[in-house]
């Protein structure tokens, strides 16, 4: 088995029902992967400004996969526009 951790940074000024959405919408894609632990560290400071916003939401996936995670996955995250930033790992 194959462990990856996702973090994400949403924008701040999204609503809570617009947020959750979101983040279903990424696990959605993630089908094929079993979400071990769901971790929301809340609004947080950014150190530099990213697309005018001075905070965003943190979240974090901890994920477990028996194959690799799709090539087109990265490409469907940047798409989203309340997405700030991401950062997807895979765990020894």
């Amino acid at each position: 088995m194959r462990e990856y951790e996702l973090v994400m940074v949403l924008r701040s000024s999204l609503t809570e029902a617009k947020r959750k959405k979101v983040l279903d919408t990424v696990k959605g894609w993630l089908k094929e992967m079993k979400v071990l632990k769901e971790d929301n560290w809340g609004l947080k400071p950014l150190a530099y400004k990213i697309k005018k916003e001075t905070s965003g939401f943190f979240s974090v996936l901890s994920l477990e996969a028996k194959e690799a995670i799709p090539s087109d996955f990265e490409k469907k995250l940047l798409g989203v526009e309340d997405l700030l930033r991401h950062l997807l790992i895979r765990k020894k």
